[in-house]
């Protein structure tokens, strides 16, 4: 029979449930995602390429009709299809169904004796008692350790539920009379089972004499139990072996959820289920990496040093960056041997360490411009690609490295012994664990093992690729024939690496320049109370490089004359002349316009303005009162008093016939109609007036038209007459002008 099948094979067969054309089977192929299936699908190798898929890729209906046809099955197809069809068969246990498919076996055996010999029905089943007896019938082995006796009854009794359509009769479930009916599983309803399930949740430690002392703490000594019939029966506590039996039984029948509670780490690795962590929608090299670090299963004689890690999901390339401590700066030296040698990747993920969530680390990727995706707290398989490389390394690498200290409790405790044999010697810890390697040639071997063997062994996470010789990360890259994003000069990402001063690196220019851990750093080229992000630079402490905050655009640097071993004074000299060039650069435009313009343009600009804003505004005339003391009435009477016009004031009769013209036509024009009314409306302060007289009217007992009585007592209920009576009564006659 043939295991691996291509579309042409599969449409050729006319199996159920599947197409019957090559280019269907390879549409369903592609729908289902059958060539990412690992080990389920494998290039062609004979001419004409394309794929071959294995048997378990198809469906269940139309593998069981496809082996059929080559192997002679116990129990028949359609048979088998029925009975899998019954409500109640999902609820079988396997070893109840082992039980009813071998028993149907035994009827399809019976069967073809009754078609094969032409005997009766009765005679052809008494046949197959004998040959079965006899292991004549050429059954399986696991059908005769399910029915180790036949009778014809038993034939007979079969074949009725199979017509009937109650194969599950067939089934024997040897264990499920005595499933769940122990005194512990029944006991106070089901209640100490799950107080003695809640206790191994507690403290999984504990014996089985510590949960029997817990019992009858809880529910005293006797026990209360439900028979089969309803009948209420009070037994004793179990013994101690009844307790270990029931506590070994429900470990192995309840393994996943108490998993799940007592350790959910195992849990998450062993039962929860996860996705296949497909990289199906990666297309592109560079698209997504993922980094994460781990202690490295190695001492130093420096220490314990941690690995950081950089997978490419596309290639499955690896690049190693070792650091002493976790810390941010070691993210951008991975960065960057990472970019110097593959390019600039679109996004990068990583869990919510501090050293990927600092401030130096998101500014990093911001002026990168890479995406930066955080996986979800406590969840190492969002990001399994990177977990599954560590894990290679530490395999892989460190059992070879000198101060190998193991991968978990078991490798540390073998070599705690030889440690402690080895001190019994008189050798030290160094010897024992042969710590002769420093970090720096930890590197080495970290590089060497990327380059060397890592990157040109196959990957099963390459299988899907159509060429043998891309199922290595190097080939996988090489084969690549995309666009890729590199930075021409690397100056400049070594500066975007470069330390920043402090926690943030912010600062404000003043007028000794820029304060950096108690030295002043002058910058000449940065206008005082200008906030910068300093970058301090690496190979001269007394050099910093000065940015914008908010577009990141370079402003100049910031030198100090005390750590660079220069002459102060002379460094400030400079710095003045360089700040007043500087100035006189950046103003020179402004003096420029400014002298052309003189001081009396000031006043002629604003008040023409002022003239032409006011030019179309009107005073409304305000009431006036006449003010008068005996002193200016005095003063009245002396020029109000009977005094002669000198002769050189007198006028002359044309004067005066031309003063009368002039005085006649004035009284003319006053008199002719041409006066425009300013107010064409009642104003708030003319209604409230006419409201008080209105009042003051009827107080005095006036008669008052009733029109006018209606118009007040609805204005006095508006809002506009109770906020001028508030005005009115605190400024009086003064609020109505």
């Amino acid at each position: 029979m043939k295991l691996w099948l291509t579309a042409a094979e599969i449409a050729a067969l006319t199996l159920p449930g599947l197409p019957t054309t090559k280019r269907n089977v390879n549409a369903l192929a592609e729908s289902a995602g059958w060539a990412h299936r690992k080990g389920l699908c494998r290039l062609r190798s004979r001419s004409g390429g394309g794929f071959e898929y294995h048997l378990d890729l198809l469906p269940p209906d139309a593998r069981r009709a496809y082996v059929a046809r080559f192997v002679s099955e116990p129990v028949p197809f359609e048979v088998a299809q029925a009975a899998e069809a019954e409500p109640a068969a999902g609820a079988l246990r396997d070893n109840a169904a082992e039980a009813r498919d071998a028993r149907l076996a035994i009827l399809a055996a019976a069967d073809r004796i009754f078609a094969d010999a032409k005997l009766p029905r009765h005679h052809a089943d008494l046949l197959c008692v004998s040959d079965y007896r006899d292991r004549k019938l050429g059954l399986p082995e696991w059908v005769h350790e399910q029915v180790s006796n036949l009778t014809l009854r038993s034939i007979q009794r079969w074949r009725s539920a199979t017509k009937a359509g109650r194969t599950t009769r067939l089934a024997v479930d040897r264990g499920a009379a005595r499933r769940g009916s122990g005194v512990l599983d029944r006991a106070e309803d089901g209640k100490v089972r799950v107080f003695i399930l809640a206790a191994i949740v507690r403290q999984p430690h504990l014996t089985a004499d510590h949960i029997r002392e817990l019992v009858i703490g809880q529910f005293g000594s006797t026990l209360t139990v439900t028979r089969a019939h309803g009948e209420l029966r009070t037994v004793p506590v179990p013994p101690v072996r009844t307790i270990q039996a029931a506590l070994a039984t429900w470990r192995k029948s309840e393994k996943v959820q108490l998993t799940a509670l007592t350790n959910p780490d195992a849990f998450k690795s062993r039962f929860k289920v996860a996705g296949s962590n497909t990289d199906a929608m990666v297309t592109r090299l560079n698209e997504v990496w993922q980094i994460d670090a781990s202690p490295v299963d190695a001492l130093c004689v420096d220490g314990r040093h941690s690995v950081y890690v950089a997978i490419d999901i596309y290639s499955r390339r690896m690049v190693l960056y070792v650091s002493r401590t976790p810390r941010a700066s070691a993210v951008g030296l991975l960065l960057r041997r990472a970019i110097t040698t593959w390019g600039v990747p679109e996004r990068i993920k990583t869990d919510n360490g501090s050293d990927f969530t600092a401030k130096a680390s998101e500014r990093l990727f911001a002026g990168l411009g890479i995406e930066r995706e955080l996986s979800p707290a406590f969840t190492p398989e969002a990001k399994a690609f990177v977990e599954r490389a560590i894990g290679t390394f530490q395999r892989d690498l460190t059992p070879l490295l000198p101060g190998f200290i193991g991968h978990n409790v078991t490798d540390r405790k073998v070599i705690e012994s030889r440690k402690a044999f080895a001190a019994r010697l008189g050798q030290s810890d160094a010897d024992a664990f042969a710590v002769e390697m420093t970090g720096a040639e930890l590197q080495g071997y970290c590089d060497a093992w990327a380059e060397s063997r890592y990157q040109h062994k196959p990957h099963s996470g390459l299988r899907r690729r159509y060429d043998l010789a891309v199922r290595t990360p190097y080939g996988a890259a090489a084969a690549y024939s995309g666009p890729i994003r590199r930075i021409e000069d690397l100056r400049a990402l070594d500066m975007l690496l470069a330390p920043v001063a402090g926690r943030d690196g912010r600062r404000t220019v003043g007028k000794q320049g820029v304060r950096i851990d108690e030295a002043h750093y002058l910058a000449p080229t940065v206008m005082p109370g200008t906030e910068v992000l300093v970058r301090m630079d690496p190979a001269d402490m007394g050099r910093a490089f000065l940015f914008d905050v908010e577009g990141g655009q370079f402003l100049g640097e910031a030198l100090c004359p005390d750590i660079l071993g220069v002459d102060p004074i002379e460094a400030t000299a400079r710095a003045k002349q360089a700040q007043k060039e500087l100035i006189e650069a950046s103003t020179a435009e402004i003096r420029r316009v400014a002298r052309r313009i003189k001081p009396r343009d000031f006043a002629d600009t604003i008040l023409g303005r002022a003239a032409k804003g006011t030019g179309n505004l009107v005073a409304f005339p305000r009431p006036t009162e006449t003010h008068t003391t005996p002193a200016l009435q005095a003063a009245r009477h002396a020029v109000d008093g009977p005094q002669q016009k000198p002769a050189s004031l007198i006028e002359a009769p044309a004067a005066q016939a031309l003063r009368a013209e002039i005085e006649a036509d004035m009284l003319g024009s006053a008199t002719a109609n041409n006066v425009q009314q300013l107010r064409r409306k009642e104003t708030p302060q003319v209604r409230f007036r006419r409201a008080l007289d209105l009042e003051a009217r009827i107080a005095a007992g006036e008669q008052v038209p009733p029109p006018e009585v209606l118009w007040l007592g609805e204005y006095r209920l508006g809002p506009e007459y109770r906020a001028l009576s508030d005005v009115y009564g605190e400024f009086g006659e003064v609020a109505l002008n």
